[in-house]
C-alpha cells in the first residue's frame, strides 16, 4: 500500500509542479502561448479561476499523501540513521616505521 501512495505521491507532485509552471506570475493563468482570443477554451479569467482550483487541490493532496505516508512508515523500522550505525570494525593497521634515534647534540 505505501508504494501505491508513494506512486500518487510522485504523480501528484509532477503534475503541480506542471501546473504552476503553467501560470503567470500577474495571475493570467495558462501564461505559455495563449492567446486569450474569443477562439480559445475559455476566457483569461476562466483560465485563472481553474488553474488556482488546480493548484488548491493538488497542494492539499500533496499535504494529505506526505502526512499518510509519515504516519505509516512512523514506527515500522528500526533507527535508520548514519548516526546510529556504529562504524565498522577498523581494519589491521600496517606495522609502525621505526623512527630514527636522535642524533645526540652538543
Amino acid at each position: 500500500m505505501a508504494t501505491i501512495l508513494l506512486i500518487v505521491f510522485l504523480i501528484v507532485t509532477l503534475a503541480l509542479i506542471g501546473v504552476i509552471l503553467v501560470q503567470r506570475s500577474e495571475g493570467g493563468g495558462l501564461g505559455i502561448g495563449s492567446s486569450q482570443g474569443m477562439g480559445s477554451f475559455m476566457g483569461g479569467r476562466g483560465t485563472a479561476n481553474l488553474l488556482t482550483r488546480t493548484t488548491a487541490i493538488l497542494g492539499t493532496m500533496f499535504f494529505v499523501l506526505a502526512l499518510t505516508l509519515a504516519l505509516l512508515h512512523r514506527g515500522s523500522s528500526a533507527n535508520r540513521s548514519i548516526l546510529d550505525v556504529p562504524p565498522p570494525a577498523a581494519a589491521p593497521s600496517a606495522p609502525a616505521i621505526p623512527a630514527l634515534p636522535a642524533v645526540p647534540t652538543n
